[in-house]
């Protein structure tokens, strides 16, 4: 067994924390939540927290989970705006509340509670590449009605991927032999709002269980909802199948899925004895993923598989 972190290209403002709290034996939930705070407050990753892409009415939405692998105990938010960190607000719901997830005014009232950093997420770029879209898509008249018009026929601009679709992942596990997963994202670009992706979503966007592996997504949020992608491969796994072999198996669940939104997704998964595969399914360009493995001076970075559906 040797200490291991996964995190997607995203991750790059915090995988050297997390790297960095993991080799001095700092715990994954610690180590992740840390690292993923640096991601979202860096504003040149515009899927992920402060500068992330807004919504059809130009609102930053903020999702986020953290998942402890040892007990399952989980915290969620979703469709949350105004603050910085919502995995910091997740791990909050984890630590101090009876439920695993909050979202929209349930989860910054919450927020609010709990102390946590208020932003405005909507950075000027954010903004003017918004209203640039506004000004060309949007008639006259229901800019003149702007927001109270219809949004339905305009949410199908969100599947845009210059626009991003994707978060970021951290898969752990650490010294004391714990596997921990944690994930942020702001979502799709001009998204229908009120949007919830597969991240705040336990089982689909991400899940760890110490005794055989975790597992995250990032992409199409939506296949890995329908499929329950995350908690498949970990679940693979623990009916014996190899890491390779559950990987496999969840590409397979998503070649089952028919109609709705097939696009592009990776899998990031890591099991118990520190192994890891990464695949981008769908993918029209290479991506890359961060890993870092105990000895290490720092995190590289690496070619994911790609794979057609």
């Amino acid at each position: 067994m040797t200490q291991i972190l996964v995190t997607n290209s995203e991750g790059r403002p915090g995988v050297g924390k997390t790297a960095e709290m993991l080799a001095a034996g700092h715990g994954g939930l610690d180590a992740i939540e840390a690292g993923i705070r640096l991601v979202e407050a860096d504003t040149s990753i515009r899927t992920v927290g402060r500068g992330g892409w807004p919504n059809l009415l130009g609102e930053v939405e903020l999702d986020a989970a953290i998942i402890d692998g040892n007990t399952f105990r989980s915290g969620a938010v979703g469709a949350l705006k105004g603050y910085l960190h919502p995995i910091s607000i997740a791990r909050a719901v984890l630590e101090r509340l009876p439920h695993e997830m909050l979202v929209g005014e349930g989860a910054a009232r919450f927020a609010h509670e709990t102390g946590a950093q208020t932003a405005d997420n909507l950075i000027p770029d954010s903004e003017r590449v918004w209203r640039q879209w506004f000004e060309e898509k949007v008639s006259p008249d229901d800019q003149r009605k702007w927001p109270n018009v219809p949004l339905a026929e305009l949410c199908q601009q969100a599947i845009d991927p210059e626009k991003g679709m994707d978060t970021t992942v951290f898969l752990s596990l650490d010294g004391r032999k714990e596997i921990m997963a944690g994930v942020s994202t702001s979502g799709w670009a001009w998204k229908y709002p009120g949007r919830l992706g597969d991240s705040p979503i336990i089982g689909a966007g991400c899940f760890a269980d110490s005794e055989h592996g975790a597992a995250a997504c990032t992409g199409a949020g939506e296949m890995a909802i329908r499929a329950g992608t995350s908690r498949a491969i970990v679940l693979y796994m623990k009916m014996g199948l190899s890491l390779e072999a559950a990987v496999d198996e969840a590409i397979a669940d998503l070649r089952r899925l028919k109609g709705g939104l097939i696009q592009r997704i990776t899998l990031h998964a890591i099991d118990r004895d520190g192994r890891h595969r990464v695949v981008a399914v769908n993918a029209e360009e290479q991506l890359t993923y961060w890993l870092w493995q105990e000895g290490e001076a720092e995190p590289h970075a690496e070619p994911a598989e790609i794979i057609a559906l």
